[in-house]
């Protein structure tokens, strides 16, 4: 199984980025989707996460600002990010926990991609 990940870049403090990561490999079914980031310095922390029935959850530093959504069909997680702050810019990872075609679960993280925000 692998994740790719995609969509990060340097943008303007109040501009908005779409990130992107794929599931691919020995799936049969998703369970938890979710984001995750990691600033210069700190701890990775918990972004976003979408349950396998659309049930989403934000932390509080995102909630409002952006949107996780999921599509089934292409094992694909988004992340929609909009007034973005300085304080975004972080590496994001996406993360999935899944069941392969042998049925076993594991958790499995995409590579991070580059989220800048500066004017």
């Amino acid at each position: 199984v692998q994740l790719q990940a995609s969509g990060g870049g340097l943008v303007q403090p109040g501009g908005s980025l779409r990130l992107y990561c794929a599931a691919s490999g020995s799936i049969l079914w998703i369970d938890f989707m979710g984001w995750y980031r990691q600033a210069p310095g700190k701890q990775r922390e918990w972004v976003a996460s979408i349950a396998s029935g659309g049930n989403t959850n934000y932390s509080v530093p995102v909630k409002g600002r952006f949107t996780i959504s999921r599509d089934n069909a292409k094992n694909t997680v988004y992340l929609q990010m909009n007034s973005l702050k300085p304080e975004d810019t972080a590496a994001y990872y996406c993360n999935v926990h899944l069941r392969d075609i042998w049925h076993r679960e594991n958790d499995y993280w995409g590579q991070g991609t580059l989220v800048t925000v500066s004017s």
